[in-house]
Formats: C-alpha cells, sequence, structure tokens
C-alpha cells in the first residue's frame, strides 16, 4: 500500500498522476509484447536470425521505455520544458548528422548508428517539438510583445526543412497537422489557417511531381493496378480471414509473407490472428487515451498545459489512425508505427518520453503552481 500520509517523491506521484491513463498506456505495452510474439518470429527466421530476436529487443526496449515514462511524468512543468529544448537540440544535431553520414536505404537517410544502435532523430524531435510551439504559443497569449508567433513558425520551417531533405514525408505531415491544430487553438486568424492549408497543399503536390516513391506510393492507392500492391492486398486478406474472431494465436499466415508484418502492418497480423474484436479493443484504447487527454485539456486553465497535452494527445492519435488506415488501404503507405504496438525502439522510447510528459501536465497540483506553469524557460533560456 501507498500511503497518502508519507510524502515521499513516488507515493506523491502516485497520488496525483491520471492512473487509468497510465494503465491504458501498460495495457498497450502489454498487447504489443502479444503482438510481438504473433508477428515477428517468422519475420526473424525468413532473414536467418533467432526466431525470437525482434520479440526480445521488443522486451528490452521497453525496460527504457518505462523508466523514461515513469520518470518524465514526475518532472514539474519547467522541468519539462527545459528538458524538452535539450532534447530538441539533441534532435536537431542528430538529423543533420543523419543527413551527412547516414547509410540511404530506400531513397532515404533516416536512422544513424550511435554505438551500434540505430537511431531515428525524427521520432525524437516530435515531442520535444509540441512542448516548445506550446510553450510559444502560451507567452504570445501572456506578453503579445514577444515574437512567439514568429519563433514558433521559424521551429515548424526548421523541423519540416530536416525531415523533407531525409526525406520523411509522414512525419512532415504529423508534425505539421499537429502544428496547425495548435496554431488554430491559439487563436489565430481563419487568413493564416487558410495559409497554412495552401501551403501544405503545395509541398504535397510538390512532393508528387519531384520524389518519385511518393508518387508511386499516391498512384498506387489511387489505382491499385498501377503498381504492386501486393502488401497492401495481403493485409486486406487478413482481416477478411479473421472475421470477427480471429484465426487463432499463431494461426495467421500474413505474417509469413509481409516483410514489416512486426512493424507497419503490425495490426493486419491482429487481425487475421485476433479478430476484429481485438482491432476494435485496440482502437478503443487509443481513443480513450487521446480523449481523455483532450478532457484533460480543457478543463486545464493554463494556456501552456492546455496546448502540450492537447498536442501530445493529437500527435500520439493522429499516428496511430494513420498506421491503422494504411493497414486498411484508407490512406498511402507513410511507414508509421503503432504506438507500443509496433516493433520499433526510436519510436517506443520517444512515444514513452511524449506521453511521460503528457501524464505529467495531467497531474492534480495545485493551482497556483498550474498557473505558474506558463512562466518562461528561466535558467535554461536566460530570462527572468
Amino acid at each position: 500500500m501507498i500511503s497518502r500520509a508519507k510524502r515521499t517523491p513516488f507515493g506523491e506521484w502516485w497520488w496525483t498522476v491520471d492512473r487509468s491513463l497510465l494503465v491504458a498506456l501498460l495495457v498497450l505495452m502489454l498487447g504489443g509484447i502479444i503482438l510481438s510474439l504473433a508477428a515477428s518470429p517468422p519475420v526473424a527466421a525468413r532473414i536467418g536470425l533467432d526466431p525470437f530476436h525482434f520479440v526480445n529487443r521488443h522486451v528490452f526496449f521497453l525496460v527504457p521505455a518505462c523508466i523514461v515514462l515513469i520518470g518524465t511524468s514526475m518532472l514539474s512543468p519547467r522541468n519539462l520544458r527545459r528538458l524538452a529544448l535539450l532534447t530538441f537540440i539533441c534532435a536537431v544535431v542528430l538529423l543533420l548528422a543523419t543527413l551527412k553520414f547516414a547509410p540511404e536505404v530506400k531513397g532515404a537517410r533516416r536512422w544513424i548508428s550511435i554505438m551500434g544502435i540505430g537511431v531515428q532523430a525524427s521520432e525524437f524531435v516530435k515531442p520535444a517539438f509540441v512542448i516548445l510551439i506550446s510553450w510559444l504559443f502560451a507567452e504570445s497569449a501572456r506578453r503579445p510583445e514577444m515574437p512567439a508567433n514568429t519563433l514558433a513558425i521559424g521551429l515548424l520551417l526548421l523541423v519540416v526543412s530536416l525531415l523533407v531533405m531525409q526525406p520523411d514525408f509522414g512525419q512532415t505531415m504529423l508534425i505539421t497537422l499537429v502544428w496547425g491544430a495548435l496554431f488554430f487553438m491559439a487563436g489565430m486568424r481563419w487568413i493564416w489557417v487558410g495559409g497554412l492549408a495552401g501551403t501544405a497543399m503545395l509541398g504535397l503536390f510538390g512532393a508528387y511531381f519531384t520524389v518519385p516513391h511518393v508518387a508511386k506510393r499516391i498512384k498506387r492507392f489511387m489505382d491499385p493496378s498501377s503498381g504492386d500492391s501486393f502488401n497492401i492486398d495481403v493485409a486486406l486478406e487478413s482481416f477478411a480471414r479473421g472475421g470477427w474472431f480471429g484465426t487463432g494465436p499463431g494461426e495467421g499466415t500474413v505474417k509469413r509473407v509481409l516483410p514489416e508484418s512486426h512493424t507497419d502492418f503490425v495490426f493486419a497480423v491482429a487481425g487475421e490472428e485476433f479478430g476484429v474484436v481485438l482491432c476494435l479493443i485496440l482502437a478503443s484504447l487509443f481513443a480513450y487515451i487521446v480523449l481523455r487527454s483532450l478532457t484533460h485539456a480543457a478543463r486545464d486553465d493554463d494556456p501552456f498545459t492546455r496546448f502540450a497535452v492537447a498536442g501530445l494527445a493529437m500527435m500520439f492519435g493522429i499516428q496511430s489512425c494513420i498506421n491503422m488506415a494504411v493497414n486498411l488501404h484508407l490512406m498511402p503507405a507513410k511507414g508509421m508505427t503503432l504506438p507500443f504496438v509496433s516493433y520499433g525502439g526510436s519510436s517506443m522510447i520517444s512515444l514513452a518520453y511524449g506521453m511521460g510528459m503528457l501524464l505529467a501536465l495531467t497531474r492534480e497540483r495545485p493551482q497556483a503552481e498550474r498557473l505558474g506553469s506558463g512562466d518562461s524557460f528561466a535558467p535554461a533560456m536566460g530570462t527572468t
């Protein structure tokens, strides 16, 4: 038992954190282990690795992910902003290093090796970026004389430029959508929102006409007969084979032929072996996490907390929707993981970092502390 009377750091955290959100995240992590056991052994065997190679690594990455999740959720809003600033700087440096030193795989440079471990720097940019722009939008409301919106636009252009140079249009789209939503929440005029949407459309058309693999994916989505649609065809067939209750654990066939059944198409494996019912449960878990977080954001009086919680929740929810939509052939392939379910160390740890910040910001705190969370970075930014 954890006593309310004993004011230990862990006890104080336990009685103030949103435990239902925490449990939902832990259930997703547990579901990720089960689906990794179902999906990854055939993939590992096909490329000559131990059948449980990806399962072992999935569990291995879960350990630091849980530590990051719990540790980050114990921080104060001010320390979260300081950590986000440090994380953002490090991630931008890694993105620049990736463009220079990373090997090209399938026409893109996205992974850089650090001490033998592959790191996708763009994953760590996302949560830190949300915190920084949330603080800037909050400061714009509190101190109109501060060029916060200009700085927020500058950060967006910096991150988008680095991602497009990789190129990684999936992450670019995700970050732009979240930025635009927060920009709208901050009370910006419709003309600005329309301008952002128009710029995004021009960027999409530009990518279509200048980047061959983007054009190929869009054409294949619009007209499956225009190219190889094997992955999507097999994924769709898996849902039909699974029916409501699935073929049973280990009885699926999609994982034996899809090269990315443990990452991009793990939702299809879930549909075949465990059925539509499990897929609906997974979708409901994602929806619960997003809606409960947005409820917290709507009730909070502090602009920074409101923007940051909403931004982190939207990023989590949009990424989940993109992955599931690709599996169901509702949008072109994006190469985006299903949060805490797909295999991927960088994705898992960065998601744990983002959700840890969300848990920290939704903790029950005295009203005075909440209203003070909009203060500047203080020593970290050299301001008072």
